[in-house]
Parts: C-alpha cells; sequence; structure tokens
C-alpha cells in the first residue's frame, strides 16, 4: 500500500518497527506517507502537533487516545501487542498480535497493512477501551516480571535456585495456563503452610501471596 514509512523515535519499539519495514521492502525516510510516532505516551501529542498535515500519522501507544494525534484526521494508531528488547531484533515482532483504532474505514486499512507487513495478526480496538486493553497487557507482561522476582526471593530465602522457575513458567505457558498445585487441588493446608513460611521470612510478601491466592481460588 505505502513505498515510504517515517518513524519518529528510535528506542526499542520504533528500532523494531524500522527493521522489520526495511526486511519488507518499505523504505523508511523522512518523508514517508505514513507517519509512525514511536516515543514515550506523554511526548506524543507535541509531536504529532509538529507534524505538517498530510500524510497518515499514527501512534503506537497501547493507551494513549487517537485524540492526542490532534489536529490530524487522517490518524491511527497501532499497538504491537509485545515486550521490547534493544538486544533483539524485528524478530520480537513474529507471531504477535497488533490493535489497530481508527475511526474510519480507510484509516483501519491502513492500520491494517502496517500490522501484516510488520508481520503483526492484526485485530480491531476501540478507542474508549483502550485503557482496559492496555490495564490487561500490563498484568500479562509487567506483572509477570514482579511475579518472578517475587517466586525468585522466596526461592533464594529457602536456598534453591531461581533460575530453575523459567523453566517452570515457560512450561504453564506452553500448556495453555492450566492451573495445578495446592489450591487446584483444595489443598488448603499447603496454602495455609505458604503463608506461615512467607510470614516467618518474608513477611511483607503474604498480603501479595493472600490476594493472588484468593483471585487464583475464584
Amino acid at each position: 500500500m505505502f513505498d515510504k514509512v517515517t518513524i519518529i523515535g528510535s528506542g526499542r519499539v520504533g528500532s523494531a518497527l524500522g527493521a522489520r519495514l526495511r526486511e519488507r521492502g518499505v523504505a523508511v525516510a523522512p518523508d514517508g506517507d505514513v507517519v509512525l510516532i514511536c516515543v514515550p505516551d506523554d511526548a506524543i501529542a507535541e509531536l504529532a502537533a509538529g507534524v505538517a498535515e498530510g500524510p497518515w500519522v499514527g501512534h503506537v501507544s497501547g493507551a494513549t487516545s487517537l485524540a492526542a494525534l490532534a489536529p490530524h484526521r487522517r490518524r491511527f494508531s497501532l499497538h504491537p501487542l509485545q515486550t521490547f528488547t534493544r538486544a533483539r531484533g524485528p524478530e520480537q515482532l513474529d507471531g504477535a498480535w497488533g490493535a489497530v483504532t481508527a475511526e474510519t474505514e480507510q484509516a483501519l486499512a491502513v492500520g491494517r497493512w502496517l500490522a501484516e507487513t510488520l508481520g503483526l495478526r492484526p485485530f480491531e480496538l476501540p478507542d474508549e477501551t483502550r485503557p482496559l486493553y492496555h490495564a490487561g497487557a500490563a498484568i500479562a507482561s509487567n506483572y509477570l516480571v514482579t511475579l518472578h522476582a517475587v517466586a525468585a526471593d522466596l526461592f533464594r530465602a529457602a536456598g534453591a535456585p531461581a533460575e530453575a522457575l523459567v523453566p517452570l513458567m515457560q512450561r504453564t505457558i506452553e500448556n495453555d495456563f492450566e492451573l495445578t498445585g495446592p489450591i487446584e487441588r483444595g489443598d488448603w493446608d499447603t496454602v495455609e503452610a505458604h503463608r506461615r513460611a512467607i510470614r516467618a521470612a518474608r513477611p511483607e510478601l503474604e498480603p501479595l501471596y493472600d490476594v493472588l491466592a484468593e483471585a487464583t481460588a475464584r
């Protein structure tokens, strides 16, 4: 659909998107027909306001409304539902989904084209539900980091190797998040033993364990 795309921002996301576009034969240049803003959320509006009207303008934020792209009317958003690191390249996009938000069918087509060109599986996301969507994404990605850190802390306190947790976490994902363990079995004596052990070794973590146990039981 387009031969050239302009990317503003060369962070973890912008650099991966630019590399993938080049792989797919799309030039990344200052005079693109599509301008993709890949900067922190609080900088989107200011940068968008400085882009001359004419090309399609989009951002890659998961939580930011399309209103941040004012005064542009040819606008859309494409959020790659993935976590990125500079240690890896465009292959980070492989198999991921992409949330496309648009106000017109033409804008939706632009977002879908870009998502598919990047190797993403596009789905349409209403602008008004973006904060709820992004909360779900943050829980799935950011809090996984937190859970690993907490579990690793308990392992170290028990004298167990924290690195042993990674295969367990990976297999849980591979098993489609099938629940196992004491709560699934209704073994509340073991759950209570967990609470006593945590209270003795890391008392500040007991409230977190309780909240997670209650949510898991539901």
